[in-house]
């Protein structure tokens, strides 16, 4: 059986031979059905997703039938983990979201009283395991009212949309609100993220370098590189990168004491940056767990267990 997680940028497939990370964008016209196909001969597959909420689809329920479907062309029997805890065989309102609770599932049975900080991409998630139940049936929405959801993430979050200015030439020079740099630029040239993890569509559309990470982070201050140097790009990541850190590490303070949790487990292609700093556990260097694709690790992990002890998935 494989695991797959299906995110509006991201195909995470964890199977045998370990972790397969696909570029693959629902808000375009993409080739979600093609790159599952190529997986092809497994014996099944257990999908979890969030996928459903890009901007492709006018509703959530209809991205829940298009990646339901996508999957069912290759893998006719494959179950799909839902915000209920529960396995199912077809689309569901369920199924919007669930890919976080599949971890806290597989985490808590080991760590009942920690909690998880998976960043990835996109999104943090912070979620304490203790009263599993009140967990169950929580959306998106709910999860951000109550922090356990904080919307940034280490590639695709737009520089603006946390930091406002940095010191340019010993000058506090705001920043454009324009999506000319995103975190992966930041995390790269700062390095936090190496080539193979800054695995999204750049800004502007050109290659992932130094250079052209530094080139993008200088349009936020509507210059070229030329004009305020390396020095000036590098003050422009820092700044991203100060209130990003921030954000995280209080928003993971304000649930591990209100929740009393500990231990805290890191994942997510930043687990290796934020377990130090938040005094977390890295999954996958501590645990061998790949903390860059825990959700379908996990649903992968789950649904075996459930074949072994009941024969029903």
């Amino acid at each position: 059986m494989i695991g797959i997680d299906v995110g509006g940028a991201n195909l995470k497939i964890v199977d045998e031979s370990g972790v397969h990370i696909h570029y693959c964008p629902l808000w375009k016209e993409s080739d979600l059905a093609e790159i599952i196909s190529t997986y092809a001969g497994r014996e099944n597959a257990a999908v979890v997703m969030s996928g459903e909420l890009a901007d492709g689809f006018i509703t959530k329920s209809e991205g829940i039938s298009y990646i339901v479907d996508a999957v069912l062309q290759t893998f006719p029997d494959a179950v799909f983990y839902g915000i209920d805890a529960k396995f199912h065989m077809k689309a569901c309102p369920q199924l919007a979201a669930a890919n976080w609770l599949a971890s806290v599932d597989l985490l808590r049975r080991t760590y009942p009283d920690g909690m998880m900080l998976d960043i990835g991409s996109t999104t943090a998630d912070i979620v304490p395991f203790s009263q599993f139940t009140r967990l169950i049936g929580m959306t998106d929405t709910l999860r951000l009212q109550q922090g356990y959801l904080v919307y940034t993430g280490m590639l695709r979050t737009p520089v603006a949309a946390l930091a406002n200015s940095a010191e340019i030439n010993g000058i506090m020079t705001p920043f454009s609100t324009e999506y000319f740099a995103c975190s992966g630029d930041a995390h790269f040239v700062l390095g936090h993220i190496g080539f193979d993890e800054y695995s999204s569509a750049t800004p502007d559309g050109k290659e992932v370098s130094r250079e052209a990470c530094l080139r993008r982070l200088a349009r936020m201050v509507c210059a070229d590189l030329e004009e305020i140097g390396e020095e000036g790009a590098l003050h422009i990541a820092e700044s991203f990168w100060a209130a990003q850190r921030d954000l995280v590490c209080t928003a993971v303070e304000k649930v591990r004491k209100d929740a009393g949790a500990d231990p805290l487990l890191v994942g997510g292609i930043g687990s290796s940056t934020f377990a130090p700093l938040t005094g977390g556990v890295d999954l996958t260097s501590a645990l061998g767990i790949p903390a860059d694709a825990l959700p379908a690790y996990s649903v992968r992990e789950i649904a075996g267990v459930l074949e072994r002890s009941y024969g029903i998935v």
